[in-house]
Order: C-alpha cells, then structure tokens, then sequence
C-alpha cells in the first residue's frame, strides 16, 4: 500500500451533492467509468440533474441518453425520492443508517449507498468488499479471494479504509 500512496499522492474525491452523486452512482452501475461519463454527459443536454426535472423527465428522454430502462425508472424513483426529503440531512447519520435508507430506493443497493458513503458524504471508513475494483486489486496485490479475507485485508487498514479502496482503485487503473 505505501508503494500505492507514493506512486499515486494524496487520495482525491471530488464530492458533489448527494442527488448527484447518487445519479451519477446509479449510471455507474455496471458499466465501465468511460461509458457511464458518456451517458451522463448526454443525459445533461437533455436534463438537468435536479430532483424535479429527472422526476419529470420522458422515460424516452432518459432512454435516448443511453439509460437502460430499468436505470431510468431507477433515476425516476431516486428524483422522487428526494423530492419527499429522503436525502435531507443523511451527513448527520452514521453509516449504516444511510445504507438502510438508501437502499430503501429500487435501483439503489448497498455498493450504491457505499459509493454514496465515499464520494458524496467524505466518510473515510467504507470497505466496499462487493466492488469488482477492490477484488480485482486486493487478488492481484493480496492474493485475497474470498469475500472474507477481503473483509480481514481491510481490517489493516481501519479507520481508513476507504482511502485504502481508492489506492487500490488506482492500483488497476494505472498503466
């Protein structure tokens, strides 16, 4: 991990607001970085990312941006979500509430809310063992394969754990 933190510098997040982080998480899902920025890049020439224009937005609209069907109800759900205060004041919960509350959204589930955890909310403490990222690194610098050896790794590196992801993060991304 050092040779990471040498190599890399100083851990960034860009934090946004929590609407757009959880859009931006939720175009995210399953897809490559670089297509997902091209889908929002998109979607924001159609849409402004605000609760009431996506919560009014045509489903074709959204679809003609690149969003499955499915992502775009999910967007929908989300934009009433937080129209109904579902976002309102998460910075003053802990961590597991914020994942239970989050995950109550169709199309949010936990690797969503932890992402959320991460870059929108700045909490320095989130191991997302269920991201391919984190396992496809911690397998090549660990040799960790289980879910529950991914869970020990990153007992080492507690309370900060997610800057200990965002190394590992660049771990794969570096050439």
């Amino acid at each position: 991990m050092s040779g990471l933190v040498l190599r890399h510098g100083p851990m960034t997040f860009e934090r946004k607001s929590p609407f757009e982080a959880l859009v931006g998480a939720i175009i995210s899902q399953q897809i490559s970085g670089k297509a997902a920025a091209s889908i929002a890049a998109r979607l924001r020439t159609r849409v402004t990312f605000d609760p009431a224009a996506l919560a009014r937005a045509h489903p074709m609209t959204l679809g003609a941006a690149g969003l499955s069907r499915a992502k775009a109800t999910y967007l929908r759900e989300l934009a009433q979500f937080a129209l109904a205060g579902g976002l309102n004041a998460l910075e003053t919960e802990d961590d597991d509430a914020v994942v239970e509350r989050l995950t109550s959204v169709k199309g949010i589930g936990r690797w969503t809310a932890e992402m959320f955890l991460m870059f929108s909310l700045g909490r320095p403490d989130v191991w997302p063992v269920g991201d391919g990222g984190v396992q496809r690194a911690a397998l090549q610098l660990y040799r960790v394969r289980s879910p529950r050896r991914l869970a020990q790794l990153g007992e080492r590196f507690r309370p900060f754990r997610s800057h200990a992801a965002w190394y590992l993060w660049r771990s794969i991304d570096a050439p």
